[in-house]
């Protein structure tokens, strides 16, 4: 196996068990025998399992990350000397993952982003401080820029009221996006309705501005 293909099995095989059994859970034999290599291969490629975790959230974050900036680019244009709007503001994550080039076209990236939520919400809720670190140091400008905006869209809450209600919205977010599979299976056996990914979103941006204003 190639040494690119060797790292590629190493992350398929680790973001599928840390959110199915959790990091702590998951052993490196674990994910060793899932992606079939020995130790000596994720020592080599990422060193220790933490750098092996931050490797996992980087492979969703790093493009995500760069298209985001684009389109914060794009809207401050657009907005000009405007109060940013909150709905529209929020979109703006929706949107730069469904992009053509994004990460949740079809099948397979609604699967992967529903593995990726549930990883951000166990990085939270497992206490994995350099997990929320790594995010920091890597992903922080970009994310900073954007809670800008979504601060000057919400000018009517102080920073501790804001704070809890951004992770209120963060959990609703983790809890829809992570079984979204499973929510649109339901809601097509019990109203007869076929929603796909988009739509989903279009339902959940209104919710999460809602809260966050109420």
């Amino acid at each position: 196996m190639a040494n690119k293909d060797t790292a590629k099995s190493i992350l398929n095989a680790a973001e599928e068990l840390f959110s199915e059994k959790g990091f702590a859970e998951t052993s490196l034999r674990n994910i060793t025998t899932k992606a079939g290599v020995n130790l000596a291969a994720v020592n080599y490629h990422f060193g220790s399992k933490k750098e092996l975790i931050q490797a996992v959230f980087a492979r969703f974050l790093d493009n995500f990350c760069q298209q985001l900036e684009t389109r914060l680019d794009e809207y401050s244009v657009q907005q000009g000397d405007q109060a940013p709007d909150l709905n529209a503001v929020l979109m703006l994550l929706p949107a730069t993952a469904l992009q053509s080039d994004g990460a949740v076209q079809g099948d397979h990236g609604q699967r992967r982003l529903g593995i990726f939520m549930r990883l951000l919400g166990l990085a939270y809720a497992q206490g994995q401080g350099h997990v929320r670190k790594f995010l920091k140091q890597e992903y922080g400008t970009v994310f900073t820029r954007y809670m800008a905006l979504v601060t000057a869209a919400s000018p009517e809450l102080n920073d501790v009221e804001r704070f809890w209600r951004i992770h209120f919205m963060l959990g609703a977010t983790v809890f829809t996006l992570s079984g979204a599979d499973a929510l649109m299976a339901m809601a097509e056996h019990e109203f007869g309705v076929n929603t796909d990914i988009g739509q989903v979103f279009d339902k959940l941006i209104p919710f999460l501005g809602a809260g966050l204003k109420a």
